[in-house]
């Protein structure tokens, strides 16, 4: 967030450094090994479970919470990591209320699921606070794959590889790997440099070599990684942002949530991190949610977010809107912005009170402002741009099957890709699927049926 972008109402330090440590501290307490034995008592182990079938990743959930029961806590944690290999951050940023726990069967008991995710988290920060890696590489295939984008697919497809020998080159545009891990998700849900210290951790498993600050385009193309590597994975992301298409929207004070949140993220010193007195937030995803809890934490005196649609439509989950609200984030449903208002520099956005109906949104003629000295867009994200050759679908790049695009020897994934839902957890799935069907053709089936 450009000095260009600060209106005079944005400003640092509006809460003391005591404060700041207290709003920005871990979101969930892990549990300790007295709560998460009793937690893991509570789980049923059913034969056929709901819980891995809402899993994107299949972890074997039942195994792994009666592993944690019986003490075996690493081998809970290899039981995870087996599926998913960023298993720590998925038990700190999955929206588990609406997968694995909305599907666990103690909810049509006692209306209280297993805490599937703290049970995850407990697993897995245990085997990483002893600097263990439980997989090691096979023989060396002398196959050479390119992963462009260090985030979750291409983490998780980077592994994958290694893991099965071959040599892995990750390329990504960012100065540190990490992706939406590492510069998308609120502050409070990943304490401690907690991507970073993840993303080591995966690296131990040797046989993968990072370079960042390269991106697609920019000295790097498609035509050259086909033709250096065996086979390239693209987990690119989302780089570009929707534009709200409404005059006044290029005033200063109107900026991208995602660059809110990734500046936050990156921050050293949180009161330094300049926001807004009256926030307005535009959009009702996580992002959403993300930047508008992230500002009041900050200081702002007021935040409002606002969608178009209604409750139903929000991609937030129920937990994540509780979230907002209880920090003093007001929610506003059924509104469109048509308008940002100011001289140059933001003063409020004027919505238009809306209606979803069978033939789409409909605005009508009654109009409201809301003050602003800052806004924030996350109305989405979008393709900056699908490498030539490539066909895309819907604004991403259209696979099959196991990530397999368009041009032969190029797979994608995660949330550039057709098919993801934009989380994490499907992006690691994404990514490790890639990587078993390109080692299946690198290998051939009979190596594969050998191994």
């Amino acid at each position: 967030m450009q000095n260009s972008q600060r209106t005079p109402g944005v400003a640092a330090g509006r809460f003391d450094p005591a404060t700041i440590d207290r709003n920005f501290d871990d979101l969930h307490a892990p549990l300790d090994a007295h709560e998460a034995r009793v937690a893991a008592d509570r789980c049923y182990f059913c034969y056929e479970a709901p819980c891995m079938t809402a899993c994107p990743t299949s972890i074997d959930i039942p195994l792994f919470i009666r592993q944690i029961q019986t003490a075996d806590t690493e081998g809970s944690a290899r039981t995870i990591l087996s599926q998913n290999i960023l298993g720590g951050m998925c038990a700190r940023v999955c929206p588990t209320e609406t997968l694995c726990e909305e599907a666990c069967v103690r909810m049509a008991g006692d209306g209280e699921p297993v805490e599937i995710g703290r049970l995850q988290r407990f697993a897995t920060d245990h085997l990483m606070a002893k600097g263990v890696h439980p997989f090691a590489r096979a023989t060396a295939t002398g196959r050479r794959v390119a992963v462009v984008g260090a985030g979750p697919a291409g983490l998780a497809c980077a592994h994958r590889l290694a893991m099965k020998g071959h040599e892995v080159v990750i390329f990504d545009a960012r100065p540190k790997p990490g992706g939406l891990n590492e510069f998308g998700i609120a502050a409070y849900k990943a304490t401690d440099d907690f991507a970073a210290r993840e993303v080591a951790w995966l690296m131990q498993i040797g046989g993968i070599e990072l370079r960042c600050g390269k991106a697609l385009g920019e000295g790097l193309t498609l035509e050259g990684l086909r033709a250096d590597f065996d086979a390239v994975f693209l987990g690119i992301g989302l780089a570009g942002v929707r534009a709200l298409e409404v005059p006044g929207e290029d005033q200063t004070g109107v900026v991208n949530a995602v660059d809110f949140i990734a500046e936050l993220r990156q921050s050293r010193d949180l009161t330094s991190l300049p926001v807004g007195r009256d926030v307005v937030v535009i959009g009702g995803g996580m992002t959403a949610v993300d930047a508008a809890v992230q500002s009041r934490l900050l200081g702002a005196e007021t935040v409002t977010m606002v969608y178009r649609r209604g409750r139903e439509k929000l991609s937030a989950s129920v937990y994540e809107q509780d979230l907002a609200t209880s920090k003093g984030v007001r929610i506003v449903l059924n509104a469109q912005p048509v308008a940002v208002e100011g001289d140059g520099t933001v003063s409020g956005v004027t919505f238009a009170y809306s209606e979803d109906g069978p033939e789409g949104l409909r605005l009508s003629n009654e109009r409201f402002t809301i003050p602003a000295d800052q806004v924030l867009k996350a109305i989405g994200q979008t393709l900056s741009g699908a490498p030539e050759g490539l066909e895309t679908a819907g604004g991403k790049i259209a696979v099959t099957g196991p990530g397999r695009t368009s041009v032969a020897g190029v797979w994608a994934g995660g949330d550039c890709a057709t098919g993801g839902e934009d989380l994490t957890v499907t992006a690691v799935a994404d990514g490790r699927d890639a990587a078993e069907d390109i080692h299946a053709s690198l290998v051939g089936d009979a190596a594969i049926a050998a191994e």
